[in-house]
């Protein structure tokens, strides 16, 4: 069976007077993917993301949700999305049961209990079902948010920086659930600042810099070509050869135990030649690894460039 594209974003211009947020993104999702949408602050991120929900109006181009556009085919567009949002937008009325019951009315969904109980189940706010959520910490608060974005069981769930200031049990449960979701078909689209976390979930990466796709890879792919690795040496005894020193990322003076260091390498050919330059210099290796780089290394070299 023919994969479907759940967003299909065609050249979006966003312009604020002179600052222009989105300088034609163009962006294929697929359905049942699990993509990072990456950059710095001011990139374009919450832009596009309020594009997709379709609460900003682009200048120019297009999105669509499972084939619906965002603004001529606004009702089904959105009742194909979940987003939850940065922001903790609640009202304080209501109770956690009363306000996801109400968001199942949003979307025209009567005798939702069953899936508002298993989602408060997964969410672990079953304990706080009949609690007003003014009443409910910050972290219980974004709880909600995520599940008002899952009530009506959208195919599509955008997460925009849903993890950001909260503790590591909020952050377990959430992506168990998530990726349980996205094991069942739902198209899932993060952005957030902690690289680990989109390193650990997405399949695929997108970075915006300055309202502009930057790169657009695989996770592996992305990793294999566009930075080198690190080689972590310890030296029980001698010292680096100063021909060497220009490879160092990072080095950590031990205490009469030795030193260690991190070399760049671009490939691991260039290891043997650093180990015989260190042998030659009477440097007495205790350990070594060679380390992959990671989606930090990856995405500082690419935002310092600019482009892939």
């Amino acid at each position: 069976m023919k994969s479907m594209t759940a967003i299909q974003i065609n050249s979006v211009e966003k312009s604020y007077k002179s600052l222009k947020a989105l300088d034609g993104v163009s962006l294929s999702i697929a359905e049942g993917e699990f993509f990072g949408l990456l950059g710095p602050n001011g990139a374009g991120k919450t832009t596009l993301i309020s594009t997709i929900a379709g609460l900003i109006r682009p200048d120019r181009g297009s999105v669509a949700i499972h084939g619906h556009d965002v603004i001529t085919d606004f009702r089904a567009a959105r009742s194909k999305l979940g987003v939850v949002p940065q922001e903790l937008v609640f009202d304080p009325f209501f109770t956690v049961r009363e306000t996801l019951r109400l968001q199942s009315g949003y979307f025209g969904l009567k005798n939702n209990d069953k899936w508002i109980d298993e989602v408060m189940g997964e969410l672990d706010l079953t304990n706080k079902a009949d609690v007003n959520l003014r009443a409910l910490s910050g972290g219980m608060k974004r709880r909600v948010l995520v599940a008002q974005a899952l009530v009506h069981k959208p195919p599509v769930i955008v997460l925009d920086e849903p993890t950001a200031g909260v503790d590591v049990e909020l952050r377990q449960t959430l992506w168990k659930f998530i990726a349980r979701l996205n094991r069942e078909g739902h198209t899932v689209v993060l952005t957030t600042h902690y690289l680990e976390e989109a390193q650990a979930m997405c399949q695929r990466v997108a970075m915006l810099k300055a309202g502009q796709v930057v790169a657009l890879d695989t996770m592996s792919a992305l990793i294999r070509r566009i930075s080198g690795s690190q080689l972590i040496v310890h030296l029980s005894g001698g010292d680096l050869p100063e021909g060497l020193r220009h490879l160092v990322s990072h080095d950590e003076h031990g205490n009469g135990s030795g030193n260690t260091y991190s070399l760049r390498v671009n490939d691991v050919t260039e290891v043997e030649p650093i180990l015989a330059r260190l042998r030659e210099a009477g440097a007495v290796i205790d350990e070594m690894q060679l380390q992959q780089a990671d989606l930090e290394d990856i995405f500082l070299q690419i935002m310092d460039k600019g482009s892939v």
